[in-house]
């Protein structure tokens, strides 16, 4: 069984994003372990790329602001071997097809397996082209995460009968952000979805408020945050993760409500 699974066994995941390093690896240690002790199922962990393109400017600042401060992936690494001493949920990366590609994939992998991830995450990767790294995937336990959006239509069965960990289901069209009002009806989407796999399925891109999150969450296995944690990142700096743990909880909580 994929270690993913587990965050999808107690109910409805939260499943929480942050950008390893914005604005220090000490704070972004601190943020995960306090999102984790309010609730959080599962974390990504965000590895810093120079041009997120699935990703709106709340995002892509806190990628800017970690490479500028020297972040690379083999501190990551290193971060992350630390970081599973005192972290016991599922962790998985999040970040691009080229960070992946000019580390080395095989040798990408086999750290991630080496320092305790359980998935990726690539969301410029096509389902089509997800060959390039789904042999190294397989050899080291690594689960690649596919994508679904509103765009998917008849590619939706396909992806997922092959889905692996978790399918994040993206509920707008556009970049990452946080919004306003959720208009997509992704009822049609979950139930095609579920009609092709057992994989679990969490919503992101767009989710901010614990109203969001409970409509979100009643219609899927779990919810994905990741703009709005940022935002705290960015507001309160080293003083962010207490703010973090508080708004994870309100989030968790209103979850659980369905």
């Amino acid at each position: 069984m994929s270690n993913i699974k587990h965050a999808f066994q107690k109910g409805k995941a939260f499943i929480a994003f942050i950008t390893c390093g914005d604005p220090d690896l000490e704070t972004t240690a601190a943020a995960v372990l306090a999102a984790q002790e309010n609730g959080a199922d599962l974390i990504e962990l965000g590895i810093p790329f120079s041009d997120p393109t699935a990703e709106g400017p709340v995002i892509q600042s806190t990628n800017l602001r970690a490479l500028q401060g020297g972040i690379t992936t083999d501190k990551i690494f290193a971060f992350v071997k630390r970081l599973r001493k005192k972290v016991h949920i599922p962790l998985v990366f999040m970040t691009y097809a080229n960070v992946v590609f000019s580390y080395g994939t095989q040798r990408f992998l086999q750290n991630c397996a080496a320092v305790g991830i359980d998935g990726l995450i690539l969301p410029d990767l096509p389902f089509e082209e997800k060959e390039e790294f789904l042999p190294a995937c397989l050899e080291y336990g690594i689960d690649l995460i596919s994508l679904i959006a509103p765009t998917s239509k008849e590619r939706i069965a396909m992806i997922a009968r092959e889905a692996q960990g978790f399918l994040y289901i993206v509920s707008s069209l556009g970049v990452t952000g946080t919004r306003e009002e959720i208009k997509t009806d992704l009822t049609p989407i979950l139930k095609e979805v579920r009609k092709n796999t057992k994989v679990p399925c969490a919503v992101g891109f767009g989710i901010s408020t614990p109203k969001q999150a409970r409509q979100m969450s009643a219609i899927s296995d779990g919810v994905i945050v990741g703009s709005a944690i940022v935002k705290l990142l960015a507001q309160y700096g080293k003083e962010a993760p207490s703010y973090i743990g508080a708004y994870v909880k309100s989030m968790k909580d209103a979850i659980n409500c369905n």
